[in-house]
Protein backbone atom coordinates (compact mmCIF):
# COMPACT_ATOMS: atom_id res chain seq x y z
CA UNK A 1 0.00 0.00 0.00
CA UNK A 2 1.41 3.51 -0.61
CA UNK A 3 1.07 6.22 0.55
CA UNK A 4 -0.01 10.53 -0.30
CA UNK A 5 1.69 13.22 1.05
CA UNK A 6 -0.75 13.56 3.61
CA UNK A 7 0.21 10.51 5.14
CA UNK A 8 -2.99 8.12 4.51
CA UNK A 9 -3.20 5.42 2.48
CA UNK A 10 -3.92 5.53 -1.18
CA UNK A 11 -7.20 3.90 -1.01
CA UNK A 12 -8.32 6.36 2.36
CA UNK A 13 -9.52 10.25 1.99
CA UNK A 14 -6.78 12.85 2.88
CA UNK A 15 -7.89 15.50 5.34
CA UNK A 16 -8.59 18.57 3.26
CA UNK A 17 -7.16 20.64 5.69
CA UNK A 18 -3.74 19.26 5.52
CA UNK A 19 -3.93 18.60 1.97
CA UNK A 20 -4.32 22.72 1.57
CA UNK A 21 -1.61 23.28 4.08
CA UNK A 22 1.16 21.25 2.20
CA UNK A 23 0.20 22.74 -1.22
CA UNK A 24 0.28 26.60 0.39
CA UNK A 25 3.32 25.84 1.75
CA UNK A 26 5.03 24.43 -1.44
CA UNK A 27 3.25 27.82 -2.90
CA UNK A 28 5.17 29.93 0.02
CA UNK A 29 8.44 28.23 -1.14
CA UNK A 30 8.04 28.94 -4.51
CA UNK A 31 6.99 32.13 -4.29
CA UNK A 32 9.91 32.86 -1.77
CA UNK A 33 12.45 31.75 -4.65
CA UNK A 34 10.86 33.94 -6.97
CA UNK A 35 11.09 37.06 -4.32
CA UNK A 36 14.08 36.28 -3.62
CA UNK A 37 15.26 36.08 -6.97
CA UNK A 38 13.59 39.44 -7.82
CA UNK A 39 15.28 40.76 -5.24
CA UNK A 40 18.70 39.96 -6.25
CA UNK A 41 18.27 41.39 -9.72
CA UNK A 42 16.16 44.21 -9.14
CA UNK A 43 16.28 45.22 -5.21
CA UNK A 44 18.12 47.75 -3.84
CA UNK A 45 18.68 47.21 0.32
CA UNK A 46 17.05 49.87 2.17
CA UNK A 47 17.66 48.91 5.59
CA UNK A 48 16.48 46.28 8.61
CA UNK A 49 14.33 46.22 11.36
CA UNK A 50 14.98 45.47 15.37
CA UNK A 51 13.67 41.73 14.12
CA UNK A 52 15.54 41.29 11.07
CA UNK A 53 13.58 41.91 8.47
CA UNK A 54 15.28 43.04 5.63
CA UNK A 55 13.21 45.88 3.60
CA UNK A 56 14.03 46.61 -0.05
CA UNK A 57 12.77 48.84 -3.25
CA UNK A 58 13.66 48.58 -7.00
CA UNK A 59 17.16 49.95 -8.32
CA UNK A 60 16.01 51.81 -10.95
CA UNK A 61 12.26 52.98 -10.63
CA UNK A 62 10.42 53.49 -14.24
CA UNK A 63 9.06 56.92 -14.48
CA UNK A 64 5.88 57.75 -14.08
CA UNK A 65 5.27 54.74 -11.36
CA UNK A 66 5.25 54.89 -7.92
CA UNK A 67 8.71 52.78 -6.66
CA UNK A 68 8.07 49.20 -5.68
CA UNK A 69 8.95 48.56 -1.92
CA UNK A 70 9.06 44.79 -0.02
CA UNK A 71 9.90 42.87 2.65
CA UNK A 72 11.73 39.87 3.45
CA UNK A 73 11.04 38.56 6.68
CA UNK A 74 13.45 36.74 8.85
CA UNK A 75 11.31 34.01 10.05
CA UNK A 76 8.11 33.17 8.90
CA UNK A 77 6.00 35.40 6.30
CA UNK A 78 3.93 37.26 9.53
CA UNK A 79 2.68 41.16 8.47
CA UNK A 80 2.27 41.89 11.22
CA UNK A 81 5.91 41.33 12.58
CA UNK A 82 6.62 44.60 10.31
CA UNK A 83 6.99 47.72 12.69
CA UNK A 84 5.23 51.02 12.55
CA UNK A 85 8.44 52.97 11.28
CA UNK A 86 8.69 50.45 8.52
CA UNK A 87 5.13 49.98 7.61
CA UNK A 88 4.74 53.59 6.64
CA UNK A 89 7.65 53.27 4.24
CA UNK A 90 6.52 50.76 2.62
CA UNK A 91 3.12 52.14 1.66
CA UNK A 92 4.64 54.89 0.34
CA UNK A 93 3.71 57.56 3.73
CA UNK A 94 7.07 58.53 3.89
CA UNK A 95 10.11 58.98 1.49
CA UNK A 96 12.48 57.79 3.92
CA UNK A 97 11.91 55.26 6.68
CA UNK A 98 11.53 56.89 10.69
CA UNK A 99 13.71 56.09 12.91
CA UNK A 100 12.94 53.55 15.68
CA UNK A 101 14.88 55.50 18.45
CA UNK A 102 13.21 58.62 18.41
CA UNK A 103 10.45 56.67 20.45
CA UNK A 104 8.82 58.87 23.13
CA UNK A 105 8.96 57.52 26.54
CA UNK A 106 5.02 55.82 26.80
CA UNK A 107 5.43 54.15 23.48
CA UNK A 108 5.96 50.44 23.90
CA UNK A 109 8.36 48.41 21.57
CA UNK A 110 7.11 46.82 18.90
CA UNK A 111 5.50 43.38 18.98
CA UNK A 112 3.83 40.61 16.99
CA UNK A 113 0.54 39.35 16.67
CA UNK A 114 -0.04 36.10 19.43
CA UNK A 115 -3.52 35.73 18.15
CA UNK A 116 -3.69 32.00 17.70
CA UNK A 117 -0.33 30.73 18.97
CA UNK A 118 0.11 29.54 22.59
CA UNK A 119 1.89 33.01 23.61
CA UNK A 120 -2.38 34.75 23.07
CA UNK A 121 -4.35 35.53 25.35
CA UNK A 122 -6.63 33.55 26.81
CA UNK A 123 -9.11 34.73 29.36
CA UNK A 124 -9.85 32.74 32.79
CA UNK A 125 -12.84 30.81 31.52
CA UNK A 126 -10.94 29.79 28.18
CA UNK A 127 -10.78 25.62 27.84
CA UNK A 128 -7.31 25.64 27.68
CA UNK A 129 -7.33 27.56 31.19
CA UNK A 130 -9.20 24.69 32.92
CA UNK A 131 -12.69 25.84 31.53
CA UNK A 132 -13.78 27.59 34.52
CA UNK A 133 -15.18 31.24 35.22
CA UNK A 134 -16.48 33.18 37.74
CA UNK A 135 -20.11 32.85 38.65
CA UNK A 136 -22.17 35.08 36.99
CA UNK A 137 -22.95 38.31 38.92
CA UNK A 138 -27.25 37.27 39.86
CA UNK A 139 -28.88 40.07 36.65
CA UNK A 140 -29.07 37.16 34.68
CA UNK A 141 -31.39 34.27 34.38
CA UNK A 142 -31.29 30.83 31.67
CA UNK A 143 -34.14 31.01 29.88
CA UNK A 144 -35.89 27.81 29.87
CA UNK A 145 -39.37 26.93 27.89
CA UNK A 146 -41.90 26.32 29.29
CA UNK A 147 -44.00 22.75 29.37
CA UNK A 148 -47.17 24.03 26.85
CA UNK A 149 -45.32 26.05 24.21
CA UNK A 150 -43.33 23.57 22.57
CA UNK A 151 -46.02 23.42 19.52
CA UNK A 152 -45.09 26.88 19.11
Amino acid sequence: MTTKSCGQATTGRCDAEEVDRAAAASYIGAMTIGTRLFTLFQGRLVGRDAGGNRYYQMRKPRAGVRTRRWVLFAGPAEASSVPPEWHAWLHHLTDKPLPETGRLPWQKPHLTNATGTPAGYRPPGHDYQGGTRAAASGDYEAWTPEAGSAGL
